[in-house]
């Protein structure tokens, strides 16, 4: 088993959603998150005043998938989430094992608790 992270634009959230709906995959969480990364942030005007923004909103998603799932998966968001012409912030994708999961109503383990 096998959890997946993915840091993506807030506005590809529908997209990414429809594209994994579409591939079988059934659980995701999302988080509203700020970060930054090569973006660096930017500098709006407010008031009159210039300032800059250094953490960007994202989302953050969790994915817990079998690890047969993990190609398609990450085909499924990088496709959903790249903008056009691919430019810097689309995101990123984490893979990282999933030792145990447990279905808290039914006490099943295992893949099968996925």
């Amino acid at each position: 088993m096998k959890i997946i992270t993915a840091i993506i634009k807030p506005f590809k959230l529908d997209e990414v959603r429809g594209a994994l709906s579409e591939i079988g995959v059934s659980g995701i969480t999302a988080t509203e998150v700020k970060g930054f990364g090569r973006q660096k942030g930017h500098t709006e005007l407010y008031r009159g005043a210039e300032y800059t923004v250094d953490f960007l909103p994202k989302v953050k998603l969790e994915i817990a998938i079998a690890a047969d799932q993990v190609d398609s998966v990450i085909e499924a968001i990088s496709l959903a989430a790249k903008s056009e012409g691919g430019k810097i912030g689309d995101g990123k994708i984490f893979i990282t094992a999933l030792e145990q999961v447990v279905r808290i109503r039914t006490g099943e383990t295992g893949s099968i608790a996925l």
